[in-house]
């Protein structure tokens, strides 16, 4: 497990879209910096792309965990209230006082009716009128994107409005297959040591 962040990798963590400028002069700097290697340089800057990439992962898994948990608790919570007001009733107490809480009290049990429907002859359904009729949007706009006489013949009524949306580059981090993590670590280390 690591200890360390990079320093590279800290500024990545705290960088947002309206104030890039301190991680642009960090990262002119490490490539500017004459005294590593070009590998070293690739080595430190795909080390801390990656280390931010892990966390995101290791969140999204304890956030997935958490609401396993979450789940697990809540259904545990139900059972063991419909359990106490179970045993509550056997007793005949419909309230009990407490010193640090204020009391527990019995909540009426109530009925709900749940409808649930299966279609056993759709087709005879649909002739007899229960039927819902829906504009098929994606149809249209495939029509309209591949039409022009179409799209003039129904301007009045649909609107067709074109956006174009930049994705701006990115870096990408390409592992070796056989990645030494222990060299890659004393890379980043001596990195770390010089920049002190």
């Amino acid at each position: 497990m690591k200890l360390v962040n990079y320093q590279l990798q800290t500024q990545m963590e705290s960088v947002k879209q309206e104030a890039t400028h301190f991680l642009q002069e960090y990262l002119q700097s490490v490539l500017e910096d004459k005294t590593k290697a070009y590998y070293q340089k690739a080595d430190y800057v795909g080390l801390s792309l990656n280390e931010l990439s892990n966390k995101i992962d290791t969140l999204s898994e304890d956030i997935k965990e958490l609401q396993r948990l979450k789940k697990r608790l809540s259904t545990a919570l139900d059972i063991s209230k419909e359990v106490t007001a179970s045993i509550l009733l056997k007793n005949g107490i419909d309230k009990i006082e407490g010193t640090i809480i204020s009391s527990i009290t019995l909540t009426k049990e109530t009925t709900k009716e749940k409808v649930s429907m299966a279609v056993l002859n759709k087709e005879e359904l649909l002739k007899r009128g229960f039927v819902k009729y829906e504009l098929d949007t994606d149809a249209l706009q495939t029509a309209l994107l591949q039409d022009t006489n179409l799209q003039k013949e129904l301007k009045p009524f649909v609107e067709l409005a074109i956006t174009k949306e930049t994705t701006p580059a990115k870096a990408k981090v390409n592992l070796k297959r056989s990645a030494n993590n222990t060299q890659a670590d004393e890379l980043l280390h001596i990195v770390e040591n010089q920049a002190a």
